[in-house]
């Protein structure tokens, strides 16, 4: 395969930034509270949902959308607009230097809203990097793992699965870009590495010294 057709596939949260550690808690907070107020349960259960529907679906939201007929685009504007990003996002050091060296594509892949993924990588001082950002409106509400939202991202890409290289902390979301031919590259600091995962790397940083 020719540098020039293949196409580097970035998740966001997790993998070109630290989401854990601060945005995460803040968000998780928002979609619980929003959960409460909409279903009219209380915390415990609420937190016991968002948590089942994120490990069934890839996203609460798929299934608020699916068992409770919740608007998404509501659900997305309440959870994730008025995280105060610019203070929030982790920068890292030489992350613009290791993604624009890689020769082919680079495209967003993730389950997070469209503003939110352009504010997240405004901060970062990468969005001009990347030739689309594939959200979970561009999915049409198919979240990864799904195999409907990576298919969409292939025909909005005009790519191969064979052309691909995903990069991403979540490994069912890793399991359907292999299934589906895709070159797999796992962010994490695991000593285990799944016979689905091509790579494992600390760090997105770590890259630069790699072969995929």
């Amino acid at each position: 395969m020719q540098n020039s057709q293949r196409v580097w596939v970035f998740d966001l949260d997790d993998t070109l930034h630290d989401a854990s550690s601060h945005i995460f808690p803040v968000m998780n907070k928002a979609m619980t509270q929003y959960i409460m107020d909409t279903l009219n349960i209380d915390e415990h259960h609420a937190f016991k949902l968002r948590q089942h529907y994120w490990r069934i679906y890839g996203a609460t939201l798929k299934g608020l959308m699916r068992h409770h007929g919740v608007d998404p685009y509501h659900f997305l504007c309440e959870t994730h607009d008025n995280i105060d990003l610019e203070n929030m996002v982790s920068e890292t050091k030489k992350l613009r230097h290791c993604i624009n060296r890689l020769k082919g594509r680079k495209v967003i892949f993730t389950n997070a809203p469209m503003n939110y993924a352009i504010r997240v990588l405004n901060v970062l001082g990468i969005a001009d990097l990347f030739t689309v950002v594939f959200s979970v409106e561009s999915t049409n509400f198919h979240p990864k793992p799904s195999v409907r939202g990576f298919r969409q991202l292939l025909h909005v890409i005009k790519a191969k699965a064979s052309d691909c290289v995903m990069m991403e902390d979540n490994l069912p979301a890793l399991m359907t870009a292999k299934r589906m031919g895709m070159k797999t590259v796992w962010i994490s600091k695991s000593l285990q590495k799944p016979s689905f995962v091509d790579l494992r790397i600390n760090n997105v940083l770590a890259l630069t010294h790699s072969r995929i």
